[in-house]
């Protein structure tokens, strides 16, 4: 005798519904993995935000990021290039604030997208970080979140 699902005891949806869905989130999200793809190649049309505080930038942050804390978007967002995507993050999942700097951002009109995993996530994988001072540095992946050698997702 099996044991009941818990998966499906809510039945997964009919494909239609899927396909609006899972397009939809990837209408609103990128992952780090994308975004460090698309800075090491020098994509054009992006331009990615941290939108921590000047003690968290300093601390460490994307190397290749701008710094625009979510307090000051409503003032300073014209500084950005109008017509790119703009990649907001925060410290990681547990924290909202991206969410609410993609809001901002929408708001004034910026096409924008959150990249989920945030500075968390970016640090983890071993994506270059620097701090505030200009450094560079590549920490190892944590093998928890990425292997340590070899494509990351390959997705």
């Amino acid at each position: 005798m099996s044991a009941a699902s818990a998966v499906t005891a809510v039945p997964a949806a009919p494909a239609p519904e899927a396909i609006r869905h899972f397009g939809a989130r990837l209408a609103f999200e990128t992952d780090v993995s994308d975004v460090a793809a698309d800075l090491a190649s020098g994509a054009s049309g992006i331009v990615v935000v941290d939108t921590r505080s000047r003690e968290s930038w300093d601390q460490g942050h994307v190397a290749g990021a701008v710094h625009l804390p979510t307090a000051e978007i409503a003032e300073r967002a014209g500084e950005l290039p109008p017509d790119a995507t703009v990649v907001v993050y925060c410290w990681g999942p547990a924290c909202n604030g991206a969410v609410k700097a993609a809001l901002g951002f929408a708001r004034l009109g910026h096409r924008v997208k959150e990249m989920i995993g945030g500075f968390e996530y970016w640090a983890r994988e071993g994506f270059p970080v620097e701090d505030g001072g200009g450094t560079i540095t590549q920490r190892c992946p944590d093998p928890l979140t990425a292997p340590l050698d070899g494509v990351a997702c390959d997705c």
